[in-house]
């Protein structure tokens, strides 16, 4: 191959690898850095972590919504939405049907999945009325609980909001 071969062969493969690399950070994997102390030990302030943005369906791009959702969370899964123009990285801990059996025996606490979660007067005050996450809802819990701002405090989160799941950290 002659240089000015090589050099076209250059110029025409930079913004074709631009382009790939746009749509791979647009719609398939993006790169976070965890911001709190929310979601310890699991997750620590200032690391990194891939988020799959596949996972649940083809996400619109600077929006909190799918041009088509082929999947919802599972339990367990750690999930990215949008709250307050931020995105938060959360547990889902309850699925769509799952039982939410409340107690107010020592304070205010939510079992769910085997999963206790204690809860202020004004949590369970927001949360009493539901026996069951509503359907098409997830209940997103921190896994720091006392340093977590959640579900517990703005209810349930719409499985269209939810536009990944995290892969690993580093």
């Amino acid at each position: 191959m002659n240089r000015k071969v090589k050099k076209d062969f250059f110029w025409l493969c930079l913004p074709l690898g631009v382009i790939i690399g746009l749509i791979l950070k647009l719609f398939v994997i993006d790169f976070l850095s965890i911001s709190g102390h929310s979601m310890e030990p699991t997750l620590n302030n200032g690391e990194s972590v891939i988020v799959f943005k596949l996972a649940y369906g083809i996400p619109k791009p600077f929006r909190t919504t799918f041009f088509i959702q082929w999947s919802e969370p599972d339990r367990n899964d750690i999930v990215i939405y949008l709250h307050d123009n931020k995105i938060v990285v959360k547990r889902c801990a309850g699925i769509a049907g799952d039982t939410l059996d409340f107690s107010t025996d020592s304070g205010y606490s939510l079992k769910v999945n085997k999963h206790y979660v204690e809860l202020s007067a004004q949590q369970y005050a927001k949360m009493k009325t539901y026996s069951k996450i509503p359907e098409g809802y997830v209940l997103a819990l921190g896994d720091n609980p006392s340093d977590s701002i959640d579900s517990r405090d703005y209810g349930f989160v719409s499985v269209k909001n939810i536009t990944g799941k995290v892969l690993c950290n580093e």
